[in-house]
C-alpha cells in the first residue's frame, strides 16, 4: 500500500488593521527615522490599534453609566484620566465637531471611505465690519518693592493703603465747635510758600505709607540690654566687649537694625552737640565708632539700605573741629578705617560711592574757613581709601599747599607731619635722595611744579628727593 501523502497546513491569512503600517512609517519620518524595518512597522501598528481600542472601551463605559447612545470628546477626556495619559486639549464636550462624509473617489477605490471636519466659510466684508478685539498681553513677571525701610511704595503692584482709624477724643473735640479750626483762640498763621496751611498739607497725597513693625519682647530686652552695656561710664569692659562680639557674630538681629542705626546716630549728635570736649564724649564716640564696626562685620545683616544713614556719622566724626583731644586720633584713624572697609565692600554694589565720599574728603580738606582739625580728618580719611585719593586730594587739588598756606615757616605739627606721611604713601622716597638741580631746565621745571602743587612748605621738603617729588608728580589718574 502506498503512504497517503500528508496534508498541507493552511496558513492563516494576516488580516491587515485599522492603523495602517504606512502612517506608521510616515511617523517615523517625520521623527528622521528612515528605512523603518516591516516587522517594527507592523508591531508599531498593532500596538497603536490595541491601545486605541482601549481607550475607545473606557470612553463607552462612560458613556453608557450617563444613560447616552453617542460618545462625545468628554467620554474621551476621562478615559484618558482613568488610563493616567495626559488628555488632548482643544476639543470640547459643548461644542464637538461635525464630521461630513466625503465623495468616493473613483480613481482610487481602496482609499476606503473619508471623514472630514468642514471648515466655516468666513466672508471678509464681516470681519471688516466687526468690532476688532485686542489681544491681551502676554503672561509675563516683574519684581517690585513690597516695602523699602519700612515703607511701602504706592505702585499699582501693592494693595491700597488702609486709613488710620480717627481718634475719638479728637474727633469729639471737632464736634464740639471750637472758635477756630485749631482749637485756640488765635487766629490760624496764614500759608506762606515754605509752610504749607494744615488743610493744604492734608489735601497733599502721601507719598510714603508706613508700615508697623512690632520687636518681639526678647529683642526688646536684648536691645535694652545692649544700649546700656554699650555706653559708658554704666558699663564694664567685659560686658561691651560681649556685646560688640554679639552684634559682630549673631544672626536674627535685622529687626533691631534699624533701631541700632537710628541709636547710634542720635548718640553721635548728642555727644558732638554738647560741644564740651569731655573723656566721656570721647568714650562714647569710640564705642559708637566700635558698633558701626561691627554692624559692617556681621555678614548676617544687610546694611545696604542703611548706608545713607551711617555715613553721616562716620563723617561727623572724622571731620568734627571739636573732638577731645586724648581721643582725637584715635577718632579720626578708626572713622578712616571704617570707611575703607565700608568701600571694600560695598563699593561694588554701589559703584558711585567712592567718587561720592572721595569728593566730600575733598570738600573738607580745601574748603575755605575749614579749620586743622577738620582738615586732618580728610587727609587720614584719604588715606584710608588709598593713595590714588590721596593724590586727588593732596596734588590735584592743592590740598598740601593749602595746609602750607596756613602753617608758620618752619612749623613742624602734626597736621604737617600728618601731610609728609600721606605724600609718602603715594611714592615711597628713595634710601638714597638725589636732590633736584635748580640750574639744570628738566629740575626747574620739576621744581616750579612742585611749588605750584604742593606749595613751598612741602615743597621744599620734597625736593631734596628727586625720584619721590618725580613720582608724587607722575602717574595721575583722572579726576574723581
Amino acid at each position: 500500500m502506498s503512504k497517503q501523502a500528508p496534508k498541507a497546513r493552511n496558513v492563516p491569512t494576516k488580516v491587515p488593521g485599522i492603523y495602517k503600517t504606512d502612517s506608521v512609517r510616515d511617523v517615523a519620518e517625520s521623527l528622521n527615522i528612515t528605512n523603518l524595518p516591516d516587522i517594527v512597522a507592523s508591531a508599531l501598528a498593532s500596538d497603536v490599534e490595541y491601545r486605541i481600542q482601549q481607550v475607545v472601551e473606557e470612553a463607552a463605559r462612560f458613556m453608557r453609566h450617563a444613560k447616552r447612545t453617542t460618545l462625545t470628546t468628554g467620554d474621551i477626556d476621562q478615559a484618558l484620566r482613568v488610563l493616567n495619559i495626559e488628555p488632548l486639549y482643544g476639543h470640547f464636550p459643548y461644542n464637538p465637531p461635525t464630521f461630513r462624509r466625503a465623495l468616493p473617489f473613483p480613481q482610487m477605490q481602496s482609499a476606503g471611505t473619508v471623514y472630514f471636519v468642514e471648515d466655516e466659510e468666513i466672508e471678509f466684508d464681516r470681519v471688516l465690519r466687526e468690532e476688532k478685539v485686542t489681544l491681551p498681553k502676554g503672561v509675563t513677571w516683574t519684581a517690585h518693592w513690597l516695602a523699602v525701610e519700612g515703607v511701602q511704595p504706592l505702585i499699582p503692584e501693592n494693595p491700597p493703603a488702609i486709613p488710620k482709624e480717627a481718634d475719638p477724643e479728637s474727633a469729639a473735640a471737632k464736634q464740639a465747635g471750637p472758635p477756630n479750626a485749631s482749637g485756640s483762640i488765635f487766629p490760624l498763621t496764614p500759608p506762606s510758600s515754605d509752610r504749607p496751611s494744615p488743610i493744604q498739607a492734608a489735601k497733599q497725597p502721601q507719598q510714603h505709607i508706613p508700615v508697623k513693625q512690632v520687636l518681639s519682647r526678647e529683642l526688646q530686652l536684648y536691645y535694652t540690654r545692649l544700649t546700656s552695656s554699650l555706653l559708658p561710664p554704666t558699663s564694664d569692659y567685659a560686658k561691651r566687649t560681649a556685646a560688640l562680639a554679639s552684634l559682630r557674630h549673631d544672626a536674627g538681629l535685622s529687626p533691631l537694625l534699624p533701631y541700632l542705626v537710628r541709636w547710634v546716630g542720635q548718640g553721635v549728635v548728642d555727644a558732638l552737640r554738647s560741644g564740651s570736649q569731655s573723656e566721656n564724649d570721647g568714650k562714647v564716640l569710640e564705642v559708637l565708632l566700635d558698633v558701626i564696626g561691627a554692624l559692617l562685620d556681621n555678614q548676617t545683616l544687610g546694611v545696604e539700605p542703611y548706608l545713607h544713614q551711617l555715613l553721616p556719622s562716620i563723617f561727623s566724626i572724622l571731620l568734627h573741629s571739636a573732638l577731645p583731644p586724648s581721643h582725637a586720633v584715635q577718632l579720626r584713624t578708626t572713622a578712616a578705617q571704617i570707611l575703607s572697609h565700608l568701600l571694600t565692600h560695598y563699593s561694588t554694589t554701589y559703584p558711585g560711592l567712592s567718587s561720592r565720599i572721595v569728593k566730600t574728603l575733598i570738600v573738607g580738606l580745601i574748603g575755605e574757613a575749614k579749620s586743622r582739625s577738620t582738615r586732618e580728618g580728610a587727609i587720614r580719611g584719604l588715606m584710608g581709601i588709598g593713595k590714588e585719593a590721596v593724590r586727588q586730594g593732596l596734588v590735584k587739588h592743592q590740598g598740601a599747599k593749602i595746609v602750607g598756606d596756613e602753617c608758620m615757616p618752619g612749623e613742624s605739627s602734626p597736621l604737617v607731619e600728618l601731610v609728609v606721611e600721606a605724600l609718602k604713601m603715594i611714592h615711597p622716597p628713595s634710601a638714597h635722595p638725589t636732590p633736584l638741580n635748580p640750574d639744570s631746565g628738566g629740575d626747574a621745571s620739576i621744581i616750579d611744579e612742585l611749588r605750584n602743587k604742593l606749595g613751598n612748605v612741602f615743597a621744599e621738603r620734597v625736593v631734596g628727593d628727586s625720584a619721590w617729588a618725580r613720582g608724587i608728580l607722575s602717574d595721575d589718574s583722572p579726576e574723581t
